[in-house]
């Protein structure tokens, strides 16, 4: 069988990747911890349990846009979620936390330096005061992996059923290093450049990781064109899976949020609270909005209503008040409802619509966060609202951009989207080589494939 240069490739990376790991020296010392009144060990256990929950997000995320497919794209839709777990993982130790997190390079706040923490050298027990004195650098470096894994894989809702892996994998991997460190770097690092410019307040990547995600779907969505379907009536693969990947974001935003303030303290409990409290309730304005449409409460209105929910108390779950995590979830609700309803009249074909939910959701909690927190308009804060205005203009700006340019560089290398004829017969068939659950027609066409023996030479 004809083995593609670009599979190769791939192997040769890894290979690299490998071989160069084994001559990194370790410092002596590097995991002897002790604890300090700041670094304490009941930090370490919670921030270990947070940094769980955040990685069980991605699997959560699987299910919850694979269910939404047709029957056809179930498994490529949720390996293109899980695979990112491998990729992102490697990415990061290799030397992506160094580009968000290690030491500014020329003093503009732009980018870390690649060779800080190049294979992870010098990242151990020990804390770095400069970015956290609360918990080891290690802990520190492995919670924010977990959030550069779940990013790359909310925008693949935008093109599912219709992007080729291989391809989606290039595209991850150009994504994390032009746009997702980058906007780490600027908003959460010390010297980043929406962080001593603006002061933005992005506690746990309303920014970062929600508008960041969500306008490059929409410029995936806008790049690779409408579904050769898309005019038909798409029919959920699997209601259950959805709510059930819901039931998982929702477990593991506690630790995306409750962790996000690095300690076991007062605030871990507020955004606790708080984050609970927003899912429920943009759970039930959902609900409610959907029937004022006339729709019936289904189970997907539950699951993506309580996903916006903790998608809107995201930047802000430790500057707001309990009470005002209400009012947050109802408007945030209330714009990404509309912002769907708007898509399904447009002709961008979002399949399950990442912008109108993750894009508009962090975009309008981030400038909430502005009026809501305790420095913000309700308290005379003009500065905070304008300033989070300008920081979300100039996210969406850049990521939009970048993204147009990524997804162009990406297909130049490998064509982005798979042919009429591998769309029609399902991306886990043709992409993927297996199958979930058809109907009798689909079940004729799969065993005809099969049958035939063809190579699918571009696919």
């Amino acid at each position: 069988m004809k083995v593609k240069k670009r599979w190769i490739v791939f192997m040769a990376i890894m290979a690299v990747i490998a071989v160069t790991g084994m001559f990194i020296p370790e410092d002596p010392g590097l995991w002897e911890f002790e604890e300090t009144p700041e670094c304490t060990s009941s930090n370490v256990a919670w921030m270990i349990t947070a940094t769980i929950f955040v990685l069980m997000m991605t699997p959560g995320l699987s299910f919850f846009y694979g269910g939404m497919v047709g029957k056809k794209n179930v498994i490529s839709t949720i390996l293109q979620s899980f695979i990112a777990m491998g990729i992102v993982s490697v990415l990061w130790v290799v030397f992506g936390f160094s580009l968000a997190f290690g030491n500014d390079v020329g003093g503009l706040g732009l980018i870390g330096d690649p060779t800080q923490y190049f294979m992870f050298q010098h990242v151990g027990a020990k804390p770095e005061p400069y970015l956290t004195a609360s918990i080891p650098l290690a802990l520190y470096a492995l919670f924010q992996m977990k959030f550069a894994i779940i990013t790359p894989s909310l925008i693949t809702g935008s093109f599912a059923e219709r992007v080729r892996f291989s391809a989606y994998m290039v595209f991850m991997i150009l994504f994390c290093i032009f746009i997702y460190c980058p906007l780490a770097h600027w908003t959460w690092h010390p010297d980043g450049l929406l962080h001593k410019l603006l002061n933005i307040h992005d506690f746990a990547g309303g920014i970062v990781v929600h508008a960041s995600s969500g306008v490059a779907a929409l410029a995936g969505a806008i790049f690779l064109g409408r579904r050769t379907s898309a005019k038909d009536q798409h029919m959920p693969a699997n209601i259950p899976f959805v709510i059930l990947g819901a039931a998982l974001l929702w477990l593991g935003w506690f630790g995306f949020n409750g962790g996000s303030g690095l300690a076991a303290d007062g605030i871990a409990i507020k955004a606790f609270l708080n984050t609970n409290t927003a899912g429920a309730t943009a759970m039930m304005c959902w609900i409610f909005f959907d029937c004022l449409r006339g729709r019936k409460p289904s189970g997907m209105g539950a699951a993506v209503g309580a996903v916006v929910g903790l998608v809107a108390i995201t930047p802000c779950a430790d500057v707001v008040t309990t009470s005002q995590s209400f009012i947050i979830a109802l408007l945030t609700t209330l714009v990404c409802n509309t912002a769907v309803h708007w898509r399904e009249k447009s002709s961008i074909d979002d399949a399950l619509d990442v912008f109108p939910t993750h894009g508009m959701g962090g975009i309008f909690a981030t400038v909430l966060t502005g009026v809501f927190s305790y420095t913000g308009l309700i308290h005379g804060g003009w500065t905070e609202f304008f300033n989070s205005i300008i920081g979300v203009a100039i996210v969406i700006t850049y990521t939009f951009v970048l993204s147009l340019i990524l997804y162009y560089v990406t297909n130049k290398m490998i064509p982005m989207r798979v042919s009429v004829k591998s769309e029609k017969l399902g991306l886990d068939v043709s992409q993927h080589d297996e199958t979930y659950a058809f109907s009798d027609s689909a079940e004729r066409e799969i065993a005809e494939y099969f049958e035939s023996h063809v190579e699918h030479k571009k696919d």
